[in-house]
């Protein structure tokens, strides 16, 4: 379902890597209690979510919609080649979305090597994306209403 307009998302890419790292970060702290690895992929989703949004708005000029890591991994890779190699992961990340936020009649077994793996594949990602643009997250400065 898309949500239509994107009035109050930002179309500043740094906000959209910005929470990325957020997100990143967040997946880290929470890994040490196997009690919460769905919502360490789930992080790690919205992670890569973020960075590949953040590319194609920096790419583009245009905010894109939709959760779909396959979809947006192909919408970058046709603006750099890079991405291309995550096509074929992006179907396993892709699986994260929605599984680790609702119960399920057969609920997702996330393993602790589910979550690591996450984590890696949320890292190079970013990477990619932020040698691309040149983001430093440890430099940059939130915006802040005046």
């Amino acid at each position: 379902m898309s949500r239509g307009n994107h009035n109050g998302d930002s179309k500043r890419y740094y906000d959209w890597l910005f929470h990325a790292y957020q997100d990143l970060l967040s997946a880290k702290l929470l890994i040490s209690d196997r009690r919460l690895y769905a919502q360490v992929v789930f992080h790690c989703q919205q992670a890569i979510e973020k960075s590949l949004k953040g590319f194609l708005l920096y790419k583009t000029r245009r905010l894109l919609d939709g959760h779909n890591i396959t979809w947006l991994c192909k919408q970058a890779a046709m603006l750099d080649g890079c991405f291309t190699k995550w096509i074929n992961k992006s179907t396993y990340l892709n699986r994260f979305y929605i599984e680790s936020r609702y119960p399920a009649d057969i609920p997702e077994d996330i393993s602790y090597a589910d979550a690591q793996d996450m984590i890696e594949y949320a890292e190079n990602i970013m990477t990619d994306v932020c040698d691309i643009i040149k983001f430093d997250y440890n430099s940059y400065h939130k915006r802040t209403k005046k």
